[in-house]
């Protein structure tokens, strides 16, 4: 594996990493199609533990089986995978070093109230599967924020000594933040930075709305005249505030939308200077062949062929 300018210059930003961080940073961002070029398009797929398998999986049934994924993952030239423990031993032996894959190590349910997650994977698991990285949500604004802050200290500092990488997923809920304040881009771009001061090397946002939330927050954004009017400047925003693009920033691809809407999404994406996309059900909830097109379009935008 050669690698690119492109990716020297990302890794150089992680100034404080060993080189096993540093190589499995690499092995991510040298994969699949998108390999070498800066760019990232992910699969995740802990969707069963957050809302259930039927709501996840029944719209295509050949999701329910673990290895659908991992083969979706690499057949469509994907840079990694993303799961829970259980998802990732169930192909771990049969796909071992074909695609990167990334450890959730925490994980909600939908029939428990409280906005918070219990650790359900160790640093252990992620090595003895082979993973390049782990992966933790937070949930800034939650009564439960300060306790995942703590857990995902611990849990970052343990992995990057062993040379794993870390991707945090921050999305702000609870408090006292209405459900259009969850994505307003006052408060996807405080997630980010949240993230990046955590230690992240990878960090995953939903695409922010036009909408400000914060009283505070919002005086400066017109008193600096900061230009949010577009999706790409948006994202241009959040980059900007994940330490001036220092930090690897991917956006989620969020609830079921047409594929129109999607492909929309990656070339703001793209025209903001994002890294990627990480998106889920808007691929493995449609039929294979319908989800391999999807994406090998969305790759295309990242490339910059359309």
């Amino acid at each position: 594996m050669k690698m690119t300018p492109k990716v020297r210059k990302i890794l150089s930003n992680y100034e404080s990493d060993n080189p096993g961080t540093k190589a499995n940073l690499a092995r991510i961002l040298m994969q699949g199609r998108l390999g070498g070029t800066g760019r990232l398009v992910i699969l995740p797929v802990d969707q069963g533990f957050e809302h259930g398998p039927a709501r996840s999986f029944a719209p295509n049934p050949a999701a329910y089986d673990p290895h659908y994924h991992y083969q979706l993952a690499i057949d469509a030239g994907l840079s990694a995978y993303a799961a829970p423990l259980g998802m990732i031993e169930a192909g771990a032996d049969s796909f071992a070093g074909q695609i990167p894959t990334i450890l959730k190590v925490n994980s909600s349910n939908s029939l428990a109230g409280a906005k918070d997650q219990a650790v359900t994977g160790s640093v252990g698991d992620a090595l003895k599967l082979g993973c390049s990285a782990i992966g933790f949500t937070i949930y800034p604004g939650s009564e439960y924020c300060f306790e995942m802050m703590e857990e995902i200290r611990e849990l970052a500092e343990e992995a990057k000594s062993v040379g794993l990488a870390v991707v945090i997923w921050s999305y702000p809920r609870g408090g006292g933040l209405s459900k259009d304040g969850e994505t307003a881009i006052d408060i996807t771009a405080y997630a980010a930075h949240m993230a990046a001061l955590l230690g992240a090397h990878i960090i995953k946002v939903k695409p922010p709305t036009a909408h400000l939330e914060q009283a505070e927050a919002k005086k400066v954004y017109e008193k600096e005249k900061i230009p949010v009017g577009t999706l790409a400047q948006r994202i241009a925003h959040v980059v900007q505030s994940s330490f001036n693009g220092r930090r690897i920033v991917v956006f989620s691809g969020g609830a079921a939308k047409d594929a129109a809407g999607i492909v929309e999404e990656a070339r703001a994406i793209r025209d903001g200077g994002g890294t990627g996309s990480i998106i889920g059900r808007n691929t493995f909830q449609r039929p294979r062949e319908e989800a391999l097109k999807l994406l090998d379009q969305i790759i295309r935008i990242y490339k910059g062929e359309e």
